[in-house]
């Protein structure tokens, strides 16, 4: 008896557990099912069509402008060697109408430059640069449909991005970017923002500067045109992705050309910087001094190419205007100086950088050779700077930068020849 008694607890107490575990398999697969509704429905948001009653019609208008940019098929460089999908994607600041005589918000924009493997570098730059922003993105191969893909995903997920960044996309002329709809498995994981820069991630190692698959040559200059090109403002810095400008350069810039009227041959100069990886980027005149004297900071190419940015007199300028004290201004007025290649605001009406320029070397000193061959004069900046992020080092680079820079010194030269002729009444020459 007492035996068949501890059988029927046993029993009870067995079942209870089963119907416990039970329960639980129940609620996950609920959890589960829950989940993949949620993750399916996110990204048929994202990239796919969604219903009527749950549509955001500001999000699928996005998407519909995206489909247009794409259906067009872009238009091809001057060589015929690139298709250019411009506007790719459109900022609301860039679609939304300016309220009143408001010309202070797009006075002055920043345009830059990447391949996807950099793209990652976007969010530190927002950061710190939080207004209008133009991004040309060079893809090849399977990237073009990911880069398309990212890019949409960054401006749907992002407000900085969606509010601010306008996108452009550079591919081969023989491939053709299309919207990533078929590729929902893939892309299935990108469900905020913070997941779209986890993914950009994962892709920050894929190449090895200009190193990229097939030996594609990356158009640089080509790719700051389409940038710029893609810039509405009065003025325009251009820089890499992986650069990152003092704090406050947009209200301060524009507070300066309000009291002082800039000349039509002008282009205001930032001292560059390169900074250890370890550090945080300075925001602030003092901040990098500081790092500066320490040896933290120094002359961005210091070890690689020193003559390229000492024109820009970083002794003078770390020592002028009480290092950094009161409004920005200009601190002195420079003559361009081969083989100088600075980093400046200038109007949009500066000439373009030369396309025929790729990869390693000669592709911005060009065309500040250029600016000095017709008559610009070159303002540095008081306590404006950018910084690039890391110390450039010998024996970093790819293996083919030597064979590049040689074979565009000889453009170079022919590029110098053509000035003569493009500006025949210039006294200057470079």
């Amino acid at each position: 008896m007492h035996l068949s008694k501890k059988c029927s607890v046993f029993k009870v107490v067995l079942s209870a557990l089963l119907i416990v575990a039970l329960l639980q398999l129940i609620y996950l697969s609920f959890l589960s099912k829950f989940h993949g509704k949620q993750q399916r429905y996110r990204y048929s948001e994202l990239f796919g069509g969604i219903s009527k009653k749950n549509a955001h019609p500001e999000k699928n208008a996005r998407k519909e402008r995206l489909r247009y940019s794409l259906s067009t098929g872009g238009i091809f460089d001057n060589s015929g060697q690139y298709r250019v999908y411009k506007n790719l994607i459109k900022s609301d600041f860039a679609t939304d109408p300016k309220p009143g005589n408001d010309v202070s918000a797009d006075a002055m924009s920043l345009a830059t430059h990447t391949t996807l493997n950099n793209l990652h570098h976007l969010r530190a730059l927002l950061e710190r640069w939080q207004n209008p922003l133009s991004v040309a993105v060079f893809a090849h191969g399977h990237d073009v449909k990911l880069a398309t893909a990212l890019v949409y995903a960054l401006s749907f997920f992002c407000p900085q991005v969606q509010n601010l960044v306008d996108f452009h996309l550079v591919c081969l002329s023989g491939e053709m970017a299309s919207f990533p709809e078929q590729d929902r498995e893939h892309f299935a994981g990108l469900e905020d923002c913070a997941s779209v820069f986890s993914r950009l991630e994962t892709h920050r190692d894929k190449y090895k500067n200009y190193a990229i698959s097939g030996n594609v040559s990356y158009p640089n200059n080509l790719l700051r045109n389409v940038a710029r090109g893609g810039a509405e403002s009065a003025y325009i810095l251009v820089i890499d992705i992986d650069m990152v400008p003092s704090a406050d350069l947009h209200q301060q810039f524009l507070a300066m050309i309000t009291r002082r009227q800039p000349a039509n041959d002008e282009v205001f100069v930032l001292p560059a910087f390169e900074i250890r990886h370890v550090r945080k980027v300075p925001a602030t005149k003092p901040e990098l001094v500081q790092l500066y004297q320490v040896g933290e900071v120094r002359p961005f190419y210091e070890e690689l190419c020193p003559r390229c940015q000492a024109p820009t007199n970083y002794s003078q300028w770390v020592n002028s205007h009480a290092r950094g004290s009161g409004p920005l201004d200009v601190a002195y007025t420079l003559t361009w100086m081969d083989p100088w290649e600075p980093f400046y605001i200038g109007p949009r009406t500066v000439p373009l950088y030369d396309e025929n320029f790729k990869q390693y070397g000669f592709n911005r000193i060009s065309q500040a050779c250029e600016l000095h061959v017709a008559g610009y004069r070159f303002s540095v900046l008081s306590s404006a700077f950018v910084v690039h992020r890391g110390f450039k080092v010998q024996g970093e680079f790819h293996s083919r930068k030597d064979e590049e820079n040689k074979r565009n010194r000889i453009l170079f030269r022919s590029f110098k020849e053509g000035l003569k002729t493009k500006y025949p009444l210039s006294s200057r020459s470079c």
